[in-house]
């Protein structure tokens, strides 16, 4: 499980920094910021994606208890604007913003920092790394899926309780037969061949003078 090495290298407080949802065609960019307690750390802080749904809900739940977090949400149509990576970047950027303490370091999951102000190091693999970036992965994660299975009571033929807005199957065959949403992310090629067909389909139905 990932430890505290790089946190004790660094100033305090450390706030750890990771994303959720880069990937998705449909559905917003979350990062969360946390900067860990100096006691009382939930047990089972890990990287997210090697938990269950329900451990993330269990540990996301205590971290707000017990931890400083921050939440940067950036949505489809402005995902559209920036382009996925600046996007998240963006994303990361809110959520240590959000901070209710500014942090004096922060680490940050990939190889690519926000252009802020901060002192901050990016540590590839971050999630398994440093303690405080898998407990900002699972705050990103659990907050991201609970916007998506929100948005799949409104929208249930993308099957988004699943799929979480990724292009599985059914997803795709979903976009085809019924078109892309306003919660989808124009400038991905799946999606962006969606509005073309709906564009090309439209055009043969127009009755022509």
């Amino acid at each position: 499980m990932p430890g505290l090495k790089h946190e004790k290298l660094c100033a305090a407080p450390v706030a750890g920094v990771d994303e959720a949802g880069r990937g998705p065609l449909a559905g917003p960019v979350v990062a969360a910021a946390v900067i860990l307690p100096a006691r009382g750390v939930p047990r089972g802080i890990d990287d997210s994606k090697k938990l269950s749904a329900s451990e993330r809900e269990r540990l996301c739940a205590r971290l707000h208890d017990c931890a400083i977090v921050g939440i940067g949400i950036v949505e489809a149509d402005e995902i559209d604007t920036l382009n996925i990576y600046w996007a998240t970047m963006k994303a990361m950027t809110l959520a240590v913003e959000a901070l209710a303490q500014a942090p004096a370091h922060v680490l940050v999951d990939g190889n690519r920092l926000p252009r802020w102000g901060h002192t901050a190091t990016a540590l590839v693999g971050g999630d398994a790394k440093s303690r405080s970036i898998a407990a900002a992965s699972i705050v990103a994660k659990h907050t991201r899926d609970t916007i998506m299975l929100a948005h799949a009571e409104t929208h249930p033929a993308y099957n988004w309780h699943s799929n979480k807005g990724y292009g599985c199957p059914h997803h795709l065959r979903a976009l085809r037969e019924h078109g892309p949403t306003p919660l989808h992310r124009r400038s991905f090629a799946p999606v962006a061949a969606a509005y073309a067909s709906l564009d090309l389909s439209l055009s043969r139905n127009t009755p022509t003078a």
